[in-house]
C-alpha cells in the first residue's frame, strides 16, 4: 500500500529547515549569472524539463533512474537539492511517499490540475488507494507537461516563447506516440491482451489501450504478495492461456519466476519475459544511454516488448 508519509523522515526534513527554506524566487535566480536550478524527483520529470527548457536550466534529480520511488529514502544530499532549487517539480498522487510532506510545502505537483474522475483508484487491503502511475495515460501526461511548462515560463520569463514552442512540439510528439502505440498494440489479438506484471503500475495503460491486467503485489512495491492474490493470478493465466508475463526494471524478477512455477503446477505454461533490456519500464526511465531513457523511448520500449511476446 502506498504510504502518504513517514513521520520520521518528515521530522528530519523539518528539522533541517527544508520547508522553511522553500525555493528561491525567479527574481532571485535572475539576479545571478548562474542558470536557474530545477530540482525534480524522478527521471520522468528530468526528461520532461529537458524537453521543455533544454540548456536554459540546470536540472537536479533526486531519485536516480533505475531506482524504485516507492521505496526510496531521502538522503541529506537530497535536502540540499531541494533547498537550493529555484523550482521543485514532483509527481504528486503520493508517488513520492516518503517525501510527500516536504514536497507539498516546497514544490509543484505536475498532477495538480488532474480531474478527480481521471485519477484511478484501487481497492487494496480493504481500503481505497490512489494509483500514482498516471504517466501511462498519455492524455494525463500531456496535462502534466503543460503544468511544468507554465512553471518553467514563470521561472524564465525571458525564455517564455522558446519554452512554449518546445512545449507545442513535445505535445505533438506525444500525440504521435499515442497513435503509434495504438497501431502497434493492434497487432495483439483482443483475446490475448492480458498484461501480468509484478506490481500494479499499468492500470492507466490498460484503460487507454484496452488491456486486462493483473499484478499480485498490488499498486505499490512496498507491499507483500498475498497467497490468495498469487493464486488468483495463476488461475487467470491458466484459464486464458496467457503467453507471457513480464518483469519490471525496478522489481524483483524472482516473484515472476515463482508465479511461473505455480502456473506449471496447475498444468499451464507461461514465459517470463526478463533479462537485461527485456524488463518493462514502469516506475523509472532507463539510465542515460540505455534504451528507454526518455519518456517516449520508454513507452516504445514497453510497447515493442508487449507486442513481441503477446501477439
Amino acid at each position: 500500500m502506498i504510504k502518504k508519509c513517514f513521520t520520521a523522515v518528515t521530522m528530519l526534513l523539518l528539522s533541517l529547515g527544508l520547508v522553511a527554506c522553500g525555493t528561491r524566487s525567479a527574481e532571485q535566480a535572475g539576479s545571478t549569472a548562474e542558470k536557474p536550478t530545477v530540482t525534480v524527483t524522478t527521471s520522468f520529470l528530468e526528461d520532461m524539463v529537458q524537453q521543455l527548457a533544454g540548456d536554459a536550466v540546470t536540472v537536479e534529480l533526486i531519485i536516480p533512474a533505475g531506482e524504485d520511488p516507492h521505496l526510496y529514502t531521502p538522503k541529506s544530499s537530497d535536502l540540499d537539492k531541494l533547498a537550493k532549487a529555484d523550482l521543485v517539480l514532483y509527481h504528486g498522487l503520493h508517488f513520492e511517499g516518503k517525501m510527500v510532506d516536504a514536497l507539498e510545502q516546497s514544490g509543484v505537483a505536475v498532477s495538480k490540475d488532474f480531474a478527480t474522475a481521471d485519477i484511478n483508484e484501487m481497492e487494496e487491503e480493504g481500503e481505497s488507494v490512489v494509483d500514482p502511475h498516471f504517466w501511462f495515460d498519455i492524455a494525463l501526461y500531456k496535462q502534466a507537461v503543460e503544468v511544468a511548462s507554465e512553471e518553467l515560463q514563470k521561472l524564465l520569463p525571458a525564455t517564455k516563447d522558446t519554452i512554449q514552442s518546445n512545449t507545442d512540439t513535445y505535445l505533438a510528439d506525444l500525440d504521435e506516440l499515442d497513435a503509434w502505440n495504438k497501431e502497434e498494440l493492434a497487432k495483439i489479438a483482443e483475446g490475448s491482451r492480458y498484461l501480468i506484471t509484478p506490481h500494479d503500475a499499468f492500470n492507466y495503460f490498460a484503460r487507454s489501450y484496452g488491456f486486462k491486467i493483473a499484478a499480485p503485489q498490488g499498486v505499490s512495491t512496498d507491499s507483500e504478495v498475498a497467497n490468495s492474490d498469487m493464486m488468483e493470478t495463476v488461475d487467470l493465466i491458466v484459464t486464458n492461456k496467457v503467453k507471457a508475463i513480464f518483469t519490471e526494471s525496478t522489481t524483483n524478477p524472482e516473484r515472476m519466476e515463482k508465479l511461473k512455477e505455480a502456473v506449471e503446477a496447475k498444468g499451464g505454461s507461461v514465459t517470463v519475459v526478463t533479462g537485461d533490456g527485456n524488463e518493462l519500464l514502469s516506475d523509472s526511465l532507463a539510465p542515460s544511454g540505455e534504451d528507454g531513457d526518455t519518456y517516449i523511448d520508454m513507452y516504445k520500449h514497453n510497447t515493442r516488448l508487449m507486442v513481441e511476446n503477446l501477439k
